[in-house]
């Protein structure tokens, strides 16, 4: 980066783009989420939203036959997928653009799936469902991460950091009631595991957080930057069994 001082962003970029995923999730969890899915075949479209470097785009690739599009505002991202889905040789079926994930400009009814790990909560759970609902089949399928609160209990230093991070986290109850307000039937639900986080996320990204803080040695505004990501190390390893990751998947309801 030639950028001397390079922005937040920009740095959020730089520690995510050579990581497998840009947030907690696995394989077995993405697999897991599909299974409730059905109906699917060689022309089911698929639209992954928030598909970063789409480490889960190509477990599905791997897992059903139809044709993915993914969808990331970073263009440095969408490079690295379109990369790994010719390593793959998924080309013909797996095609990732730069867009964003709030203005989509498809095809009303396109999707027989639209699939988002961890990117929804940046625009909203409500937001992002409604926006997104006129872009799917009639039952068609919507399967998303987001970052939850397990119990009643939300302890103020671990609601703080996530509200000045710019997340409003809610309750899974709550976030079914909102995921049938905008119309859909519940198909499931679960929580992602803890390993999702420690090995499949914190761990790599320690050591891009290492090589970054290597290359700007003695940046203020760096050294402030990886406080802030280990001090969200901190708070999981604390608040664990208040909060995570949910997979909450629905189908549309036919109109």
């Amino acid at each position: 980066m030639k950028n001397e001082q390079p922005s937040i962003i920009d740095l959020i970029v730089e520690t995510h783009v050579g990581l497998e995923r840009q947030g907690p999730g696995s394989p077995e969890m993405t697999i897991k989420a599909l299974s409730f899915l059905d109906n699917l075949d060689k022309v089911s479209r698929v639209i992954d939203l928030g598909c970063g470097t789409g480490g889960q785009t190509m477990i599905l690739a791997q897992n059903i036959t139809g044709n993915i599009t993914g969808v990331d505002q970073f263009s440095d991202f969408i490079d690295i997928f379109n990369d790994n889905a010719k390593k793959l040789n998924f080309q013909e079926r797996v095609n990732g653009i730069v867009c964003s994930i709030e203005n989509l400009s498809f095809q009303k009814e396109e999707f027989d799936i639209i699939w988002s790990e961890g990117a929804i909560d940046n625009i909203g759970f409500e937001k992002g469902l409604s926006h997104w609902n006129g872009f799917l089949k009639n039952n068609g399928y919507v399967a998303v991460t987001c970052p939850s609160w397990f119990t009643d209990e939300r302890p103020a230093e671990l609601e703080k950091f996530w509200t000045d991070a710019g997340s409003i986290l809610d309750t899974i109850g709550n976030n079914i009631s909102i995921m049938q307000k905008t119309g859909y039937n519940i198909v499931a639900t679960f929580t992602l595991p803890d390993k999702c986080w420690t090995d499949k996320y914190f761990a790599p990204r320690d050591v891009a957080i290492n090589a970054i803080y290597e290359k700007y040695a003695g940046n203020k505004t760096i050294e402030a930057y990886i406080k802030n990501m280990e001090y969200e190390v901190e708070l999981y390893s604390k608040y664990k069994q208040h909060y995570g990751y949910a997979f909450y998947i629905g189908k549309k309801i036919q109109r």
